[in-house]
């Protein structure tokens, strides 16, 4: 797999990624992009379903901490970020039809309805330049990967029609950096906040930690310990086990970059 080195993007204004993005210059992961701006994971549904993914999201603040809920049928957003067309923004998009991921592209205008409504919800992408600035190594980043990402057998809360296991990012930390880790990411609940599990990846149902479900494996070195953060491809497992009609989300780990900065959003 060729490396990516997504550092060189660190200092490019969001606006100016998602312009290379809708050019189709850029396809691959958002990790290390634009630091200290908060990225952002992607469901679209239907209105019909949306109140019950709405409450979905309420229960489960954790795994879907939701940033902005978009207008029915509209691809702009009012808050987290101006100029944007929500179907042409992403680096690449999943389209889910009755639980089967029926397709990935880099542009999904050509599938938009007048009934669709975005969902917008934190990454851990975002605090990963503020673990870098606190000294705590980010292994994919490193390793020009995307984060490496696990389905667990925790189960959501359910609401309404949806149902389904938590999704897990995990990042190598060495012992003496957990607690700076655990204290960085806590501060900053919006984009899923403090680990939910740390250490044995088979207390929450992973059965290699060398085989992710999403993303890339990384190396793990004598002395550091796998730590788990909420993932905001929970819904995506949420909706493989759901069977919706129609849902439109981002790949995994190539998220929306917003314009709103990560310290605007500590708790």
């Amino acid at each position: 797999m060729e490396k990516i080195d997504n550092l060189k993007y660190a200092a490019v204004p969001p606006k100016d990624i998602r312009a290379l993005i809708r050019a189709g210059k850029i396809d691959f992961n958002t990790s290390g992009m634009c630091a200290g701006y908060a990225q952002a994971n992607l469901v679209i549904l239907p209105k019909s379903s949306a109140y019950d993914f709405l409450l979905f999201a309420q229960r489960n603040p954790k795994s879907c901490p939701v940033l902005e809920v978009g207008d029915a049928g509209s691809k702009g957003l009012k808050i987290i970020a101006d100029g944007v067309d929500i179907a042409r923004d992403l680096p690449r998009y999943r389209i889910y039809e009755k639980g089967v991921m029926t397709g990935e592209y880099t542009d999904v205008s050509r599938f938009w309805r007048d009934d669709l409504v975005s969902f917008l919800i934190g990454c851990s992408f975002s605090f990963e330049s503020a673990l870098l600035d606190a000294g705590v190594p980010v292994r994919h980043i490193e390793e020009g990967k995307n984060v490496p990402m696990y389905m667990t057998d925790i189960d959501c809360v359910p609401a309404g029609v949806f149902s389904g296991k938590m999704v897990v990012s995990m990042r190598p930390i060495p012992h003496n950096q957990v607690v700076k880790a655990v204290t960085v990411t806590a501060s900053m609940p919006r984009v899923h906040g403090s680990p939910i599990h740390i250490g044995n990846p088979s207390a929450i149902g992973i059965k290699d930690i060398n085989k992710p479900e999403f993303g890339d494996a990384v190396r793990i070195n004598e002395g550091e310990v796998p730590v788990f953060w909420c993932c905001g491809v929970t819904p995506q497992s949420v909706m493989m086990n759901s069977k919706p009609d129609f849902v439109i989300t981002h790949a995994p780990g190539h998220m929306f970059i917003t314009d709103i900065k990560n310290v605007d959003l500590k708790d």
